[in-house]
């Protein structure tokens, strides 16, 4: 029996196409194309540890009243956010003391935590007030992109930065960053600077496994390729975002999760805000929530999807209305 080799092919062209058709379908109907800013009832107050009270969020649609809010994600950090409180409240406070007119507050986003993060977190309420420390309890994890969005949302400054609760940045470094942003700044008071650790690559490939160097390698390009270009180290989490430019970011970033760095820049080169970046000073801190490999597989699918959404006009980006 002769095979019809054409016919084979013409067979198999036809299902990849209806494969295509499906799963372009399947993308459409399971994707919701608005960022999600739903927050619960109990999620639009903090608590004011020494009142006992419930006291309702401001919005970063409301001018600014402070020169500085830090956000700080935390899911199950009861053991390493100590340690990070600590060394920024003690920075704050002293650049508080020889500036008077400097005014700040942190920011801890509890992300559904099952351990003590938000009573570890009221501590810190409850030690420097309300005024200086706030905490943001989710009803349920939504990941660390869905975090930082809703205190970015909750913030009252005039800059804003999000930090990592693990202390892994220094927090002096703030300044390099500040500085930065000053020269950034456009008319519309727009500007997003990065921490980067990008200078500390060469002796993170020493010490890791050929595998994992190549996933590394592997990830940057799938940023430089699908989404961001121009910047080093998309992932540090260490960005400070004059109060304008957060208000447009986080409104429709719509990645919850480990990818948002690279959504956020991806937005911010759509609406061609500047983007700096700048050296900081980094250390590994053991107790990271990501799996080596798994999590690496996991970001280039989302930057593949970040893409393939974006392109596809299935994910829908607000107008620039600054």
């Amino acid at each position: 029996m002769e095979v019809d080799l054409w016919a084979i092919l013409q067979c198999l062209f036809v299902a990849g196409i209806l494969i295509l058709a499906l799963a372009l379908i399947i993308l459409y109907a399971t994707t919701d194309p608005s960022p999600d800013l739903h927050r619960c009832e109990d999620e639009q107050f903090f608590f004011d540890p020494k009142k006992g009270v419930k006291v309702e969020f401001p919005s970063i649609s409301d001018p600014p009243s402070l020169d500085l809010s830090v956000i700080v994600p935390a899911y199950n950090e009861e053991k390493r956010l100590p340690v990070m409180m600590d060394e920024s409240m003690e920075y704050l406070e002293e650049r508080q003391k020889n500036n008077r007119s400097f005014s700040f507050e942190v920011l801890i986003v509890d992300d559904g935590s099952k351990d003590k993060t938000t009573q570890i977190a009221l501590k810190y309420s409850e030690k420097y007030g309300v005024d200086k420390v706030r905490v943001l309890t989710l009803e349920h994890n939504r990941g660390k992109g869905g975090a930082v969005r809703l205190g970015m949302l909750s913030a009252r400054g005039r800059h804003l930065l999000f930090a990592d609760a693990d202390g892994a940045s220094q927090f002096k470094d703030l300044e390099k960053l500040e500085t930065e942003l000053k020269n950034l700044k456009t008319e519309d008071n727009v500007a997003v600077v990065c921490g980067s650790r990008a200078h500390l690559e060469k002796e993170s490939v020493a010490t890791r496994s050929l595998f994992r160097t190549f996933l590394m390698y592997g990830f940057h390009f799938l940023v430089w390729f699908l989404c961001v270009r121009g910047i080093q180290d998309t992932q540090c989490g260490f960005k400070l975002l004059t109060r304008p430019a957060a208000d447009l970011l986080f409104r429709n970033l719509h990645v919850n999760r480990w990818a948002f760095d690279v959504d956020l820049l991806y937005l911010a080169q759509h609406f061609q805000i500047p983007i700096g970046e700048v050296a900081i000073t980094w250390h590994e801190i053991e107790g990271t929530k990501m799996i080596p490999v798994w999590s690496w597989l996991q970001m280039g699918r989302d930057l593949f999807l970040i893409r393939l959404r974006y392109l596809l006009g299935i994910w829908k980006i607000g107008q620039k209305s600054l």
